[in-house]
């Protein structure tokens, strides 16, 4: 596990809480290392709710994703996900996730992601939603 506490919670604009539900323990009592990125994909969903998209047009489709442990985690446990646009390109963007636990970091990750238009079945110029968001 990496110990990279860089992280402040104060650097992110969005946040989401969240608690471990028993289900997400492993063999040895841990919140098994998958479910963190369950808890990243909810909050990624509640961060594109924000920009109010036409999503018969517009899509979003996750190109990649990292991620990093930097601490184990028990249950139960509140926890709090902090996420913003940490870059931007010509048709896709970045999205850091931090999960934070009494204010210390113990994951972040890094998804890219590719903005796409399911009319034309290609991938479309990063969306004006996502440009004007960047630095909130």
């Amino acid at each position: 596990m990496k110990k990279n506490t860089k992280y402040q919670i104060d650097d992110f604009t969005f946040k989401h809480e969240i608690k471990t539900r028993f289900k997400d323990l492993d063999a040895f009592h841990h919140v098994n290392n998958a479910t963190f990125l369950s808890y990243i994909e909810d909050a990624r969903m509640l961060f594109f709710k924000r920009w109010n998209m036409n999503t018969k047009e517009k899509s979003l489709i996750v190109a990649s994703i990292t991620i990093d442990y930097i601490s184990q985690l028990h249950h139960p446990s509140k926890l709090i996900i902090g996420q913003k646009i940490s870059r931007l390109g010509t048709k896709s963007f970045d999205i850091l996730s931090v999960i934070f636990l009494d204010k210390k970091p113990i994951c972040s990750s890094t998804v890219t992601i590719v903005c796409y238009n399911f009319i034309s079945k290609q991938t479309a110029p990063l969306f004006q939603e996502i440009k004007e968001d960047f630095n909130i």
